[in-house]
């Protein structure tokens, strides 16, 4: 999963303080997940999917830099899904596609991998 041919000085520090960070970062998607599915109105799914989807675009802008490309192009792809999807319902309907939470799971299953073999 590290993509970097050549380590930059310093980039040590800064990749355990960004894998530090997915934790906290996953378990944020997790619920805006949930919040979004257990939702009764399409403004609060839309809601909690925006807090996921900001979640995944600090992952993204960062994740390829360090040398996690793989991970930034899943957070990048569930990124799109659910600002296509937010574009889409204009806040009229609750129709939650099961694509958006099957991209989700699998991005958090690669960030899982991610930080098992970090340890």
């Amino acid at each position: 999963m590290n993509d970097l041919p050549v380590e930059i000085p310093g980039l040590d520090r800064i990749r355990v303080r960004f894998l530090s960070l997915l934790e906290e970062r996953q378990i944020q998607i997790a619920q805006s997940a949930l919040a979004a599915l257990e939702s009764d109105t399409a403004a609060g799914q839309c809601l909690n999917l925006e807090v996921a989807q900001a979640v995944l675009h600090q992952i993204s802008g960062t994740a390829g830099s360090l040398g996690y490309a793989e991970l930034g192009q899943a957070a990048r792809e569930c990124e799109g899904a659910i600002i296509n999807y937010i574009k889409s319902t204009q806040n009229r309907h609750l129709d939650l596609p099961s694509s958006i939470l099957e991209d989700l799971d699998a991005f958090l299953s690669k960030s899982q991998a991610l930080l098992a073999q970090a340890k």
